[in-house]
């Protein structure tokens, strides 16, 4: 979790990456951006560059025999270390980051590289190093008072509630390649990749969020590529497993293999296709499952969304099924030629 309260910002520079793809330059600012600390835009701006923070997933720096070998990673220790090469460092990630914006898709824009005190990660007080670029522009209404009357006028800004890419690294866990969080608004596909990989060269941070994610992203895979109407599994069996799925998680501190297979998958060839589709994800994506790990809520919360146990039938109803397989009911009825669902409850709410 990220308290950003009492947080200040140090040192603060802004400079324009243009698309490479469309030809456009990069621009550098030839001064850091004088700000003072009780100004209303230093408040803006703290809101803007930590808001869109809002998970528990983290990151590090790609760890391999030599941290050094990632660019970011060496500039980032060195500003750390010495706060006082920050304008100079600055100038050397925006000039890699242009390198690196050379897919047609990726948009130019501005990009803040910020020093930030008083940062408080998982309780532990640290400094951090702050990227970010904004691509999109919004138009905004501007209304004034000229001459006793009011008037309207249009202009184009950022919007502080949309981060469009974000970055904060915290002085923290250098050896493992920092703690550091991630966001990236904007784009899908290969095009994705640029922001995490290509500049920042980050990968996940192996903890309980990305156990719990991981799993639970195993579950809802099964479902959809396994066990599901191509294997003669109705709907409502798919959707009584992922209610078990998430019932688990929802309902537990601690992950143990034993009691998913006991209290989950339950049947042994259920069990055998699972633990055959999990054996399969491991070695073809190099996604660690492992057996036992503390469950983390915030991940579980994070994943709810796509847990959505709906029996879609037709374009008639949707029914949203929460529990309680044995309280429904499949059929078909001969005279109308259409198939039904009976539905048993106790009471009407």
């Amino acid at each position: 979790m990220i308290d950003s309260s009492q947080v200040s910002i140090d040192s603060l520079v802004i400079h324009q990456i243009g698309s490479r793809s469309e030809g456009q330059p990069l621009r550098l600012s030839r001064n850091l951006f004088k700000l003072q600390d009780e100004d209303i835009v230093s408040s803006v701006l703290k809101n803007y560059f930590f808001n869109a923070f809002k998970t528990d997933a983290y990151y590090n720096f790609v760890t391999s025999t030599d941290l050094e070998t990632n660019h970011i990673n060496r500039l980032v220790t060195e500003t750390f270390d010495n706060p006082a090469s920050f304008y100079s460092n600055s100038l050397k990630v925006a000039e890699y980051l242009y390198e690196q914006s050379n897919h047609p898709k990726i948009k130019g824009g501005e990009f803040y590289m910020v020093l930030f005190r008083q940062c408080v990660v998982d309780g532990e007080v640290v400094d951090a190093l702050g990227f970010f670029k904004s691509e999109n522009k919004e138009t905004f209404l501007k209304v004034y008072l000229k001459n006793d009357d009011f008037e309207i006028g249009a202009q184009d800004g950022i919007n502080i509630r949309k981060m469009d890419k974000g970055c904060l690294v915290f002085n923290t866990e250098r050896e493992g390649g920092y703690k550091i969080c991630m966001v990236d608004n904007v784009n899908r596909g290969h095009e994705a990749h640029f922001w995490k990989d290509d500049f920042l060269g980050l990968q996940p941070r192996e903890d309980s969020y990305y156990f719990t994610r991981n799993y639970m992203e195993l579950c809802k895979d099964f479902v959809g590529q396994v066990y599901n109407h191509e294997n003669s599994v109705p709907r409502t069996e798919q959707v009584d497993f992922l209610n078990r799925s998430f019932d688990f998680f929802d309902k537990k501190s601690n992950f143990s293999q034993d009691d998913f297979e006991r209290e989950v998958t339950r049947m042994p060839e259920i069990t055998e296709a699972f633990n055959d589709f999990r054996n399969q994800l491991e070695e073809e994506k190099a996604i660690p499952f492992n057996d036992s790990f503390d469950i983390s809520q915030s991940a579980v919360k994070s994943e709810k969304k796509y847990f959505k146990s709906i029996l879609k039938l037709d374009k008639n109803f949707h029914v949203y099924v929460h529990g309680r397989r044995e309280y429904i009911e499949k059929g078909f009825d001969s005279q109308r030629g259409l198939h039904y669902y009976k539905l048993f409850f106790e009471q009407e709410a």
